[in-house]
């Protein structure tokens, strides 16, 4: 996810890869280990950069998708610069060069009691499952409710652990090309409809691609949610 970082504010570390595993065909979670790590807010980011041989650097931005450790999920972009390297290359001890973590208007924080919308496009759920996580890690009771927007139901990351049970968080899938057998709606956008069943929340998070938050923030104003409560990440 591509976002203005503010130069000279924050040092980079040397981080080296601990753990990784595949979410889906296209995305990965990579945990790092960073020396001196100061911690994160759910809903925070960090900036990565990789140096060639030759000297080149290329430098990117992703949500941590972790509340307590710092986790990436990547989703591979073909034509890509770093996003193949992290999918496909990098190996565990391999090194990268993390700065972070950065950002204080899209996060949350146990305690604050007002019910929760997250709303995720795709690779959207990154920081949406740094707050899930922070709240079943923290045994706070604030409702939550998830509505997860992916193309198909293999595109769906953090599958099993949405499964789950988690007392308080409701997970609502929206499939856009090709849903499961005997899904009740049929695939296609966010719409009106999605929203309907649903309360007003207090605090709405949305993060995905430009278009996808653009229209999913304009459902929230047309619903009736309050939209100084309403955040937005989003990428492309």
């Amino acid at each position: 996810m591509a976002r203005a970082a503010i130069p000279g504010r924050l040092a980079w570390r040397v981080a080296r890869l601990a753990e990784a595993r595949q979410e889906t065909e296209t995305a990965r979670t990579l945990v790092f280990d960073v020396p001196d790590w100061p911690g994160q807010t759910a809903g925070q980011h960090i900036d990565l950069r990789l140096t060639a041989d030759d000297g080149y650097t290329a430098q990117r931005s992703y949500s941590l998708s972790a509340p307590d450790r710092v986790e990436l999920t990547v989703q591979r972009i073909a034509d890509g610069e770093v996003s193949p390297y992290l999918t496909d290359v990098i190996g565990l001890g391999d090194p990268v060069e993390l700065r972070g973590p950065v950002g204080g208007w899209f996060v949350w924080r146990p305690g604050t009691e007002r019910p929760v919308l997250l709303i995720a496009g795709g690779s959207g759920i990154a920081p949406l499952m740094a707050m899930i996580r922070a709240r079943r890690r923290s045994g706070d009771g604030t409702p939550f409710t998830l509505l997860y927007s992916v193309r198909t139901p293999s595109d769906v990351y953090f599958a099993d652990e949405l499964r789950r049970p988690d007392h308080g968080l409701t997970v609502a899938l929206v499939y856009t090309r090709e849903a499961p057998d005997g899904w009740p709606r049929p695939p296609g956008r966010l719409a009106p409809a999605d929203l309907a069943h649903l309360g007003l929340a207090g605090d709405c998070f949305v993060c995905g691609p430009t278009g996808f938050v653009e229209a999913a923030a304009d459902l929230l104003v047309a619903r009736g949610h309050d939209p100084r409560r309403i955040r937005t990440e989003r990428f492309g």
